[in-house]
Formats: structure tokens, C-alpha cells, sequence
């Protein structure tokens, strides 16, 4: 196939297959196995399907991709809704048709799955054939895939497991929850905080993800949802409608990348911002606000009455912060806020620094808003530069959550001020 029959097929701008076939194919329907020479996915099905008729191919792809397009006589594509779908379709469709390019261009144990393994709470893995077969004692109930890329996968996983958490690693019945409890990503096996009915509820709801159903999970979604609102549990129809919203950003994040870099799903960005009030170093308190997904989540609003008896507003912090760290059954944030300068946001990131362990430090984005002269936010600055480049697109966010915890403290410390002078 040339470059010239490429233009004729006019490809659309969306995400979607693609299969090189070497017979031509006039069906809307998909195509005859023995006709399938290469599939692949793509976040623009023009651009990618293009760029085979690059005069570098060779260079780029190797001379037996070359000689796949040399063969070719058609091209068939499937339009996807997102880029995961399209990820997923591709995984199915390798797996049915078996197609000669894919196959033989790379090592078969190469390829990745995701495993459930076979638990009264199983654990949901990513590895590859040749590591499924080194595994001892590995109980499978189940296997999804072929996926081409384990990065990719990983990328999937990871937007999977913000919207239904599930167990990979963590041991049952512990006293202490583990790390991805902690950032909600697990929910709560190790503890015993989820039934067995409600788990086994999200991997049935990740397995229609990863078979492809995804339009039949968002109608048995939002019919669960109606349902719950009916019999007025408004906080269960609610946590619902998150998870529906969450596959709205899939036609916005770019799975395919080089870097193989997730945009973060703004839906289940915990952030917690921290703040004191206090008249010349009496009567003391803090607090701590919570938002998620932009919304505030008042129900986690923290209120401490301090004991530091200095006006010095950082000692309050770190005494908040201390006693925040300290309960482990309280998720933890993807940003954390406090007011300040450079030197207060240093000063509280090296202290929370000596509280959590290196994993749990590295997993916390530290931001500083500067006030100016009305005490509105001038500026918000950033523990490092890779923070910065995270962090910024939740600056509506942070300088929204900071002024509602700066109302929070005045509105607690004038409530504590005017209790004490009824006594």
C-alpha cells in the first residue's frame, strides 16, 4: 500500500483500532481472521495510521512492519469514546484474531494481563506471561488481556483503582491499615472495613472495564444510582455519580504517550488545607479543610484546640500536623496547603518530613499561598519544581479550599471565644 491509496480512506480525528488487512474489505463488519495482518490503537486514528507511511518506517519500526505495509490492500478502524477503550478494544481483538504481525513482531511472553487471583478477597495484579509462569503458588481466577504495552496497562490500572479500589499487595486482617488505604486506593481489606459482597462489587465492575463494557457498566451505574437516591441514601448515590463523572475526563487523557503519563483524574484529587488562629498566643486552635474533586467535604473538617502557648502560627502548625499524621486510618492527601512564605512551606515540609516515611512523604505535593495586604491570595508557591508542574492546574482549587479554611478557624475560634465569655 502506498502513501497516495492512504489519503483516500479519510480517517476521523478520534481515538479508535485499526487493522492493515492484505484483502479488501468493502463489510461494515469486522473483517475475516485470515485477513488481519497487523492491529493497532491509536489516540488519533489519522495521525497514527499516517505516520506508517513515513519513509523512516523502516528505521522506526524494523523492516518487517515495512514489509506488513508493503502487503497491505485495505485498512479497517473501529471509532472508540476514550483512549482506555480504545487500549482495551485493541487488547481484544489481538487476543481473537491472532494476527501474524502482532504475533510475531514481539516475544508472545512479552504481552501483560491483568490477574485476579483466587482469594476470599483477590488481589488484582499486573504482570506479564513470562512472570505469570515463573510465579509459584499463583491461584489465577481470572486473566485480562493481551495488552501490547505494560506501561499502558499500568496507566489503565491506575485510573482504575481512583474510581474501585482493590487489593494488590496488603495482607488481611492487620491492626494497621496499609499505605494505599491511606491514599484510597485500597478498600480497606486489610482491615476488614469492606464486605466481601461490596469487593467482589467493584472487580465485577473493573472486569467490564477491562472486557470492554463499559457503556453497560455506566448504565448499571446510574440505575444504582437513581435506586439509592429513591431511598434517600444521598452519600452512597453521590459517591456513584463520582465514579460515573470519572469516565466523562476519559475523552480528555492521553494514554498513548511516550512518557506513558495518566493526567491525574481531578474527580479523586484529595487536597487539605491547614490553618491557626489565636489572639497574641491564647486560646489556640486549628483546623484542617478537605476538598475533592473540587467540592468541599465538610463531614473531614478537623478542628484542634492547641496547646502551644506561643503566638508563633508555625508551632500551631506542626502540632496539627503531628497529631494529623498520627491517625493512619485518615486518607491521605495528594496536596497539602498552608499559608506562608517559602521559608514557612520549607520549614513544615522538613518537619511532616521526620513524621512519615520516605514513601508516604514522596506521595504528598506541599504548596504555599502568599497573601497580600487584604489577605487574598497573591501568589502560590511550590515546594519543588515537579511539584509546580502537577500541582498547578488545581490552583483554582487550593486558593478556593484556603480562604474557606481561613473562614473555617475565624468562624471556631470566634465560637470558642464566645463560649468562654458566657462562663
Amino acid at each position: 500500500m502506498k502513501k497516495g491509496e492512504f489519503k483516500k480512506y479519510k480517517l476521523p480525528e478520534t481515538s479508535g483500532v485499526y487493522f492493515f488487512l492484505d484483502k479488501k474489505h468493502t463489510s461494515k463488519d469486522l473483517p475475516a481472521k485470515k485477513d488481519v495482518l497487523y492491529i493497532g490503537k491509536a489516540t488519533i486514528l489519522k495521525d497514527r495510521v499516517e505516520s506508517y507511511f513515513s519513509k523512516d518506517l523502516q528505521k522506526t519500526r524494523g523492516a518487517r512492519i515495512l514489509g506488513m505495509i508493503e502487503n497491505a490492500r485495505d485498512i479497517f478502524y473501529v471509532k472508540t469514546n476514550s483512549v482506555l477503550e480504545a487500549i482495551i478494544l485493541e487488547s481484544k481483538y489481538i487476543k481473537e484474531f491472532q494476527p501474524f504481525f502482532n504475533i510475531k513482531e514481539r516475544d508472545d511472553k512479552s504481552y501483560s494481563y491483568v490477574i485476579f487471583t483466587k482469594e476470599d478477597f483477590p488481589k488484582v495484579l499486573v504482570m506479564r506471561e513470562r512472570e505469570i509462569e515463573k510465579k509459584e503458588n499463583l491461584n489465577i481466577s481470572k486473566k485480562f488481556g493481551p495488552f501490547v504495552s505494560k506501561a499502558e496497562l499500568m496507566e489503565i490500572m491506575k485510573f482504575i483503582r481512583k474510581i474501585f479500589p482493590y487489593r494488590d499487595k496488603c495482607k488481611l486482617n492487620e491492626k494497621r491499615a496499609c499505605f494505599n488505604y491511606q491514599i484510597g486506593l485500597c478498600p480497606g481489606t486489610c482491615i476488614g472495613t469492606i464486605s466481601k459482597k461490596d469487593y467482589q462489587n467493584n472487580l465485577k465492575n473493573i472486569e467490564k472495564i477491562l472486557s470492554g463494557k463499559i457503556e453497560s457498566l455506566l448504565k448499571s451505574l446510574e440505575k444504582k444510582m437513581k435506586q439509592k437516591a429513591k431511598e434517600q441514601k444521598f452519600e452512597e448515590a453521590s459517591k456513584i455519580l463520582n465514579q460515573i463523572k470519572s469516565f466523562t475526563y476519559l475523552k480528555d487523557i492521553n494514554l498513548i504517550k511516550k512518557e506513558n503519563v495518566l493526567k491525574e483524574n481531578l474527580l479523586d484529587t484529595r487536597i487539605e488545607s491547614y490553618d491557626v488562629s489565636h489572639i497574641s498566643g491564647t486560646q489556640r486552635v486549628g483546623v484542617m479543610c478537605v476538598s475533592k474533586g473540587g467540592e468541599f467535604k465538610k463531614s473531614e473538617y478537623k478542628k484542634f484546640k492547641l496547646a502551644e502557648k506561643t503566638n508563633n502560627d508555625l508551632g500551631g502548625l506542626i502540632e496539627i500536623l503531628e497529631r494529623r499524621f498520627k491517625h493512619k486510618e485518615w486518607k491521605y492527601p495528594y496536596i497539602l496547603v498552608i499559608d506562608g512564605g517559602k521559608t514557612h512551606l520549607d520549614f513544615i515540609a522538613n518537619k511532616v518530613k521526620e513524621i512519615l516515611s520516605k514513601e508516604e512523604f514522596q506521595s504528598i505535593s506541599f504548596v504555599s499561598v502568599v497573601k497580600n495586604e487584604k489577605h487574598k491570595a497573591r501568589e502560590i508557591l511550590f515546594l519543588k519544581d515537579k511539584d509546580k508542574k502537577e500541582v498547578e492546574k488545581y490552583k483554582e482549587e487550593i486558593i478556593k479550599l484556603n480562604e474557606e479554611t481561613h473562614r473555617f478557624v475565624i468562624n471556631y475560634h470566634k465560637f470558642l471565644r464566645n463560649k468562654i465569655a458566657k462562663h
